[in-house]
């Protein structure tokens, strides 16, 4: 083998060896990520070393990348991190991706045919109820709510229920500084008697909304769940109670489950 050979072999061991870290590298970025993504709160160094496995120096210059980007953003204080704007507009944008948002569609849609009533699937996003699809029933008389919406989670079946699943200690900020707008007689406003409705709800394993909202509108809401078992969506029927009582509506919960884990199968 000549000299030249061998300089070449060399250089090119020295590319994988390098390639293999570059992608050693990555894999740990989106280790990172995904911490911060399941982990429910913000987490301190210490927790992102202990996932990663990374020394104190390559996490903290990774973090500093990711934070330039968006990816990640530092609490007040700067002594954790959670995900970034950029990081949940990316986990936005892959829930509402055209081949599985179609097969979440084509579920809600079956589902509006079997009730006969609108529905909707939504999550909690930064504190507020973001619609991420929504089938109307053909009726006249109904709520127009288009995918996009977004409402104050504490009066509405599926923004309870979203609340009522946190963690209890993430919860308890969330409702510290939501501010309780009254939109009916019926709209909870007081924070432990919203709290004892979360309690309610995670033993019972539905949420509604008694005209909490809008007058003369009920809804009833069940969990969606990820393949780890975390409720990261709620599924909803709502409908005119002078058509449909709340006490119908909650007939339809067994419908509702049963939707909800056609759903749960495209998370995965």
């Amino acid at each position: 083998m000549t000299t030249m050979e061998l300089d070449t072999n060399n250089q090119l061991d020295i590319a994988k060896r390098d390639n293999s870290g570059e992608n050693s590298s990555m894999l740990k970025g989106v280790v990172i990520l995904e911490a911060l993504a399941t982990l429910q709160q913000p987490a301190t160094l210490a927790q992102l070393m202990l996932i990663t496995g990374m020394p104190k120096a390559s996490l903290h210059r990774t973090l500093a990348i990711f934070e330039e980007a968006g990816l990640v953003a530092r609490e007040l204080g700067g002594r954790t991190y959670a995900p970034g704007e950029r990081l949940s507009r990316l986990a936005m944008s892959t829930l509402t991706h055209d081949t599985v948002s179609a097969l979440r569609h084509t579920i809600l849609r079956k589902l509006v045919v079997d009730l006969g009533e609108t529905c909707n699937l939504a999550v909690l996003r930064r504190g507020e109820l973001f619609y991420l699809d929504r089938v109307e029933a053909n009726w006249a008389l109904r709520l127009h709510l288009p995918p996009g919406t977004v409402l104050p989670p504490h009066c509405s079946a599926s923004g309870k229920l979203l609340l009522a699943y946190k963690p209890a200690d993430e919860r308890a900020k969330i409702l510290e500084n939501l501010p309780l707008e009254q939109f009916t007689h019926r709209t909870i406003t007081d924070r432990h008697l919203l709290e004892s409705e979360m309690e309610r709800i995670m033993s019972t394993g539905y949420a509604v909304d008694n005209e909490e909202y809008v007058l003369g509108v009920s809804c009833v809401a069940v969990p969606v769940k990820d393949p780890m078992g975390e409720v990261v969506a709620a599924i909803a029927v709502h409908a005119a109670t002078a058509r449909l009582p709340l006490n119908q509506a909650m007939e339809h919960i067994p419908k509702l489950k049963e939707a909800s884990k056609r759903i749960s199968q495209t998370l995965s």
